[in-house]
């Protein structure tokens, strides 16, 4: 809930650490270049999962995020994240 509160569409996860989010609702499309420059923009890492797909263009506006972290740390990344629309 926290990622579509700082405005990503998420595909729920079922069985795994891992949350995809597309990047399109924050105007982006290329997300090897949105993962590229989020540590610095905010400080928080996403993985481009267009490195899994064979059609480029399914994949590229989508991210990948871990929340298996303890619930502080993830608060926080959803914090900075917000700050990415302004």
């Amino acid at each position: 809930s926290g990622l579509v509160d700082a405005g990503f569409a998420v595909h729920r996860s079922s069985g795994t650490y891992f949350v995809t989010a597309d990047i399109r609702p924050l105007g982006e499309t290329d997300g090897l270049a949105f993962c590229r420059a989020l540590p610095e923009r905010c400080g928080v890492v996403g993985v481009p999962t267009v490195v899994f797909y064979d059609d480029v263009e399914v994949g590229a506006p989508l991210v990948r995020f871990m929340f298996g972290k303890r619930r502080e740390v993830l608060e926080d990344a959803v914090v900075r994240l917000k700050g990415l629309g302004r």
